[in-house]
Protein backbone atom coordinates (compact mmCIF):
# COMPACT_ATOMS: atom_id res chain seq x y z
CA UNK A 1 0.00 0.00 0.00
CA UNK A 2 1.56 3.48 -1.36
CA UNK A 3 1.61 6.41 1.01
CA UNK A 4 -1.10 7.93 -0.35
CA UNK A 5 -3.35 4.92 -0.12
CA UNK A 6 -2.54 4.45 3.48
CA UNK A 7 -3.28 8.25 4.25
CA UNK A 8 -6.67 8.02 2.52
CA UNK A 9 -7.49 4.76 4.28
CA UNK A 10 -6.98 6.21 7.60
CA UNK A 11 -8.80 9.12 6.69
CA UNK A 12 -11.53 7.03 6.22
CA UNK A 13 -11.49 5.48 9.01
CA UNK A 14 -11.39 8.25 11.17
CA UNK A 15 -13.92 9.61 9.50
CA UNK A 16 -16.48 6.72 9.95
CA UNK A 17 -15.52 6.35 13.79
CA UNK A 18 -16.23 10.01 13.89
CA UNK A 19 -19.06 9.78 12.30
CA UNK A 20 -20.34 6.34 14.42
CA UNK A 21 -19.97 8.67 17.33
CA UNK A 22 -21.44 10.94 17.15
CA UNK A 23 -24.90 9.34 15.88
CA UNK A 24 -24.41 7.13 18.91
CA UNK A 25 -24.74 10.70 21.14
CA UNK A 26 -27.40 11.28 18.43
CA UNK A 27 -29.59 8.57 19.56
CA UNK A 28 -28.47 8.46 23.32
CA UNK A 29 -29.52 12.26 23.23
CA UNK A 30 -32.59 11.22 21.36
CA UNK A 31 -33.29 8.44 23.87
CA UNK A 32 -32.87 11.36 26.63
CA UNK A 33 -34.86 13.80 25.64
CA UNK A 34 -31.71 15.83 24.70
CA UNK A 35 -29.62 16.69 22.07
CA UNK A 36 -26.37 15.22 21.78
CA UNK A 37 -24.93 18.34 22.75
CA UNK A 38 -26.91 19.08 25.99
CA UNK A 39 -26.48 15.12 27.03
CA UNK A 40 -22.17 15.60 25.95
CA UNK A 41 -22.20 19.03 28.55
CA UNK A 42 -24.44 17.12 31.21
CA UNK A 43 -21.92 14.58 31.30
CA UNK A 44 -19.28 17.34 31.42
CA UNK A 45 -20.85 19.08 34.16
CA UNK A 46 -21.37 16.05 36.18
CA UNK A 47 -17.95 14.87 35.43
CA UNK A 48 -16.16 18.12 36.13
CA UNK A 49 -18.81 19.99 38.12
CA UNK A 50 -20.13 22.46 39.75
CA UNK A 51 -18.86 24.71 36.57
CA UNK A 52 -19.74 28.41 36.01
CA UNK A 53 -20.56 28.97 32.65
CA UNK A 54 -17.58 30.36 31.92
CA UNK A 55 -16.12 27.41 32.43
CA UNK A 56 -18.50 25.49 30.78
CA UNK A 57 -18.09 27.54 27.44
CA UNK A 58 -14.40 27.03 27.68
CA UNK A 59 -14.94 22.76 27.99
CA UNK A 60 -16.65 23.14 25.06
CA UNK A 61 -15.90 25.53 22.63
CA UNK A 62 -19.59 27.08 22.64
CA UNK A 63 -20.28 31.00 23.45
CA UNK A 64 -21.49 32.49 26.08
CA UNK A 65 -25.03 32.77 24.61
CA UNK A 66 -24.98 28.96 23.54
CA UNK A 67 -23.98 27.95 27.29
CA UNK A 68 -26.94 29.59 28.23
CA UNK A 69 -29.29 28.36 25.92
CA UNK A 70 -27.70 25.12 26.89
CA UNK A 71 -27.79 25.18 30.48
CA UNK A 72 -31.60 26.66 30.39
CA UNK A 73 -32.35 23.65 28.35
CA UNK A 74 -30.71 21.23 31.08
CA UNK A 75 -33.04 23.14 33.66
CA UNK A 76 -36.29 22.80 31.79
CA UNK A 77 -35.43 19.17 31.85
CA UNK A 78 -34.93 19.14 35.67
CA UNK A 79 -31.23 17.60 35.03
CA UNK A 80 -29.20 20.81 36.49
CA UNK A 81 -29.27 23.47 38.87
CA UNK A 82 -28.31 27.08 38.95
CA UNK A 83 -26.51 27.74 42.43
CA UNK A 84 -24.73 30.99 43.83
CA UNK A 85 -20.84 30.58 43.86
CA UNK A 86 -19.91 30.98 47.82
CA UNK A 87 -16.33 32.22 46.90
CA UNK A 88 -18.37 34.79 45.00
CA UNK A 89 -21.84 35.54 44.99
CA UNK A 90 -22.08 37.33 41.35
CA UNK A 91 -20.86 34.24 39.82
CA UNK A 92 -23.52 31.52 39.57
CA UNK A 93 -22.22 27.33 39.50
CA UNK A 94 -24.18 24.88 37.45
CA UNK A 95 -24.22 21.65 38.71
CA UNK A 96 -26.19 18.17 37.61
CA UNK A 97 -29.44 17.63 40.16
CA UNK A 98 -28.53 14.30 41.65
CA UNK A 99 -32.75 13.51 42.16
CA UNK A 100 -33.16 14.38 38.22
CA UNK A 101 -30.27 12.61 36.82
CA UNK A 102 -31.19 10.60 33.28
CA UNK A 103 -30.61 6.91 33.45
CA UNK A 104 -27.61 6.51 31.44
CA UNK A 105 -27.07 3.17 32.73
CA UNK A 106 -30.15 2.10 29.56
CA UNK A 107 -28.63 4.10 27.10
CA UNK A 108 -25.09 3.24 27.61
CA UNK A 109 -25.71 -0.55 29.06
CA UNK A 110 -24.89 -1.96 25.27
CA UNK A 111 -22.25 -0.37 24.26
CA UNK A 112 -20.60 -1.01 27.58
CA UNK A 113 -20.57 -4.45 27.56
CA UNK A 114 -19.36 -4.77 23.99
CA UNK A 115 -16.75 -2.59 24.20
CA UNK A 116 -15.54 -4.52 27.33
CA UNK A 117 -15.69 -7.50 24.88
CA UNK A 118 -13.52 -6.20 22.31
CA UNK A 119 -11.03 -4.87 24.85
CA UNK A 120 -11.10 -8.76 26.25
CA UNK A 121 -9.48 -9.96 23.05
CA UNK A 122 -6.41 -7.43 23.11
CA UNK A 123 -3.24 -8.06 25.29
CA UNK A 124 -1.35 -5.68 27.68
CA UNK A 125 0.62 -4.32 24.98
CA UNK A 126 -2.25 -4.01 22.27
CA UNK A 127 -4.54 -2.16 25.52
CA UNK A 128 -1.35 0.14 26.39
CA UNK A 129 -1.01 1.02 22.43
CA UNK A 130 -5.04 1.57 22.26
CA UNK A 131 -5.37 3.57 25.58
CA UNK A 132 -2.30 6.26 24.18
CA UNK A 133 -3.82 6.54 21.12
CA UNK A 134 -6.95 7.52 22.56
CA UNK A 135 -5.34 9.51 24.86
CA UNK A 136 -3.50 12.06 22.96
CA UNK A 137 -6.75 11.39 20.18
CA UNK A 138 -8.47 13.23 22.90
CA UNK A 139 -5.63 15.79 23.26
CA UNK A 140 -5.41 16.46 19.73
CA UNK A 141 -9.60 17.30 19.55
CA UNK A 142 -9.26 19.29 22.36
CA UNK A 143 -6.88 20.90 20.70
CA UNK A 144 -8.28 21.60 17.88
CA UNK A 145 -11.59 22.81 19.35
CA UNK A 146 -10.01 25.68 21.13
CA UNK A 147 -8.16 26.66 17.91
CA UNK A 148 -11.15 26.52 16.13
CA UNK A 149 -13.46 28.39 18.24
CA UNK A 150 -11.19 30.49 18.96
CA UNK A 151 -10.39 31.03 15.26
CA UNK A 152 -14.46 31.48 15.19
CA UNK A 153 -14.05 34.47 17.77
CA UNK A 154 -14.20 38.27 16.56
CA UNK A 155 -11.34 40.18 16.96
CA UNK A 156 -10.67 42.08 20.36
CA UNK A 157 -12.45 39.61 22.24
CA UNK A 158 -12.04 36.46 24.44
CA UNK A 159 -13.15 32.98 24.84
CA UNK A 160 -15.68 34.15 27.46
CA UNK A 161 -16.69 36.97 25.07
CA UNK A 162 -15.14 39.83 27.34
CA UNK A 163 -12.56 42.56 25.63
CA UNK A 164 -8.98 41.66 25.57
CA UNK A 165 -6.55 43.01 28.12
CA UNK A 166 -5.05 45.36 25.34
CA UNK A 167 -8.76 47.18 24.63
Amino acid sequence: MSDAERAAAEADLGWRLSTAVVLFHEAVGRHLGLRALDHRALGLIEREGPLTAGALAESTGLTPGAVTGLVDRLRRHGYVRRTPDPADRRRVLISVDPDARPDFAGAFAGLSKAMSELMATYDETETAAIADYVTNTVAILQAETRRMTAAAEPEGTTAKGGRTAEE
